[in-house]
């Protein structure tokens, strides 16, 4: 077969491909590893560089030496087999040339290797716990703890039969952040060292950035080390990158990073917030103000098992739409959310995850939603005394 119908078979199959590519998706294709915006990202990416050159000169020379083998011994030349058995000198030269490759490789990639497992002298140290399905996120240092859940957009766009439309939900610059966006994203100063812990409640989750050149298992029980030094403010996003259940592709993830100046007002602005729910927790809300906080935390916590309509997932998660629980003695849709499931683990326990307001808000908007008119009124005192 000439080259030119070897080309030609090539690009008919390439573009019989790219008619399954949106035009979307094809100006987002990546054909190569992720530079990132970290020093250890570029040391992975360098390392990767030159893996790739030495494989393409050898896959070169491999092909070239039997393409003209091919040619130059084929039979109608060559009827008569030569007669040699072995060549000393080649066999150790195809054997130190690969040895010296391989050492030379080592060097580097265990210098990279050495500097992707070394957390010491952290400036901000992160616990990123996994859920299903969201994130919590624990600044050690400033006493700051959140949840990160799927944004509201996302969540609405993804419910079936919803009418939205994917390719509507874009950021700033006009990029598509469909289920890559977070209702809480951590923030982190640039220019210094991040120090992440990752680890798990329930199944096996993994914390994956791309540019930030961090992937790692959140396991039960187990805690694993990364870190980062983000060289340019920015948003960078991620995801979870271990199957670990149900909406396992509605778990995002996103870093943004900013100056150190504009990094400490957060902080401030967050532990502000936290003493200021403390005192709302210990006020006294009306039905109206609770449905409305109970509807956009239900939407955010619950209705990817439950749906928005309170009609669950026959089989799979019960509704609460006419629910025992929801229509019945408080006290048990207190427990049920506080605790948890006992007999079905997939209930998990909210307690430990949601204040009290927040939970008031959810079982006052479950049993007075979709008909269930209970007219009872939770309020986080009663919270507080369930706990």
């Amino acid at each position: 077969m000439s080259l030119n119908k070897i080309r030609n078979a090539f690009s008919i199959l390439l573009g019989s491909l790219m008619l399954f590519v949106s035009d979307s998706s094809y100006a987002e294709l990546q054909w190569n590893l992720t530079e990132g915006v970290t020093p250890i990202s570029h040391q992975i990416y360098d390392l990767h560089m030159i893996i790739v050159y030495i494989s393409v000169i050898v896959g070169v020379g491999v092909y070239v030496m039997m393409i003209y083998s091919i040619i130059n011994h084929r039979k109608s030349r060559n009827p008569t087999p030569a007669t040699f058995h072995e060549n000393t000198t080649v066999e150790v030269i195809w054997t130190i040339i690969p040895f010296v490759v391989l050492v030379a490789l080592a060097i580097p990639a265990t210098k990279t290797l050495l500097a992707l497992e070394d957390t010491s002298d952290a400036d901000v140290t992160i616990q990123a716990t996994g859920y299903q399905w969201k994130w919590k996120y624990e600044y050690l240092n400033e006493d700051i703890s959140f949840f990160s859940a799927l944004d509201t957009r996302s969540n609405k766009i993804r419910q079936l039969n919803s009418g939205l439309d994917p390719a509507d939900h874009v950021d700033e610059n006009g990029k598509n952040i469909y289920l890559l966006d977070v209702d809480n994203p951590i923030v982190v100063p640039v220019n210094k060292k991040i120090r992440i812990l990752t680890t798990s409640n329930d199944v096996i989750h993994s914390w994956w950035v791309p540019e930030l050149a961090v992937k790692r298992d959140a396991v039960p029980g187990y805690i694993n080390e990364s870190w980062a030094i983000i060289e340019k403010p920015g948003v960078y996003r991620g995801q979870c990158a271990e199957l670990c259940g149900k909406d396992h592709g509605f778990m995002p993830i996103v870093v943004i990073a900013k100056q150190e100046a504009e990094y400490n007002d957060w902080v401030a602005m967050k532990q502000q917030e936290k003493a200021a729910a403390v005192v709302a927790s210990g006020k006294t809300y009306g039905k109206d103000e609770l449905m409305t906080r109970g509807e956009a935390a239900y939407n955010t916590s619950c209705a990817s098992c439950h749906m928005p309509t309170g009609d669950g997932i026959k089989g799979v998660f019960p509704a609460l739409k006419g629910s025992k629980i929801a229509t019945g003695p408080v006290k048990d849709h207190l427990d049920m959310v506080i605790n948890g499931s006992r007999k079905n683990p997939a209930m998990t326990a909210y307690g430990t995850q949601l204040d009290n307001l927040t939970l008031a808000a959810i079982i006052t908007y479950e049993r007075n939603a979709w008909g269930n008119d209970t007219g009872d009124i939770v309020q986080p005192a009663d919270v507080k005394a369930a706990r």
